[in-house]
């Protein structure tokens, strides 16, 4: 255990958001999501929602704030006008620390995204559309 980090990191977590430089992506998302597919490092949280995932993230990882959007969501698939509970969870948290709400992608440009990450979180969020892509920023 560490003084100050949120226990939810796990070791290897750390590592990971630790080794990832400026302008790499991670993705927080839901237990329906095809992570295995999708990515180079996956890391199981089946106990965590992705909410709890996201602040916990957030209080180590800094976004970036030289593009538009640091932050993707999914796009509800027939209905792109509409934000999922999970995504307005995750809008309420980035604007606690300043930042607006994710960027809404088609369901398969975000799976395109995801392919392009650092690293894959996956969480046990039962919620449909629970899945957001962040982009590190510097300190």
């Amino acid at each position: 255990m560490l003084l100050g980090i949120n226990a939810n990191l796990t070791p290897d977590l750390l590592h990971s958001l630790a080794a990832m430089g400026h302008g790499d992506q991670i993705a927080i998302v839901d237990c329906n999501f095809p992570s295995a597919t999708c990515a180079r490092r996956v890391y199981y949280l089946p106990g965590l929602d992705a909410v709890a995932m996201l602040e916990a993230v957030l209080s180590v990882l800094p976004l970036d704030t030289f593009v538009p959007s640091p932050s993707a969501s999914m796009q509800v698939v027939g209905d792109a006008a509409a934000i999922p509970p999970a995504v307005q969870d995750f809008a309420a948290v980035l604007a606690r620390v300043g930042f607006k709400p994710p960027e809404m992608l088609e369901r398969f440009a975000f799976y395109e995204a995801a392919k392009q990450t650092f690293a894959i979180v996956q969480t046990g969020e039962r919620r449909p559309y629970g899945n957001i892509i962040l982009t590190k920023g510097v300190i």
